[in-house]
């Protein structure tokens, strides 16, 4: 049994930034899912996928891997690359293309 600790990522839905500031435990998947052929649901027998959970900071999360056992991998989080734009952009005279409604 393996975890995964990492920051989780912005929602692409969202500008904002909550809940990406703490650090989530999940653990990865020891059998595969299996899909019912009646229904086509997919199901497992694995419980610990549905649990998840968040730690203040990294040394938290490691820390209870460490104390529980549980072997466990992290995964750094990537710097946001943020473009400077600005509204006066769209009617400058160096856009390729001409501006319209």
């Amino acid at each position: 049994m393996t975890a995964r600790i990492f920051k989780p990522a912005k929602n692409a839905m969202q500008s904002g930034t909550a809940k990406t500031k703490e650090w989530q435990l999940d653990y990865e998947p020891e059998q595969p899912r299996v899909i019912e052929p009646l229904m086509g649901w997919t199901s497992s027998t694995d419980m610990r996928q549905q649990l998840s959970l968040r730690f203040a900071t990294r040394e938290d999360a490691v820390a209870y891997c460490e104390r529980n056992g549980i072997a466990y991998q992290v995964i750094e989080p990537k710097p946001a690359v943020r473009r400077r734009v600005a509204y006066s952009d769209n009617f400058a005279f160096r856009r390729t293309e001409p501006w319209t409604h």
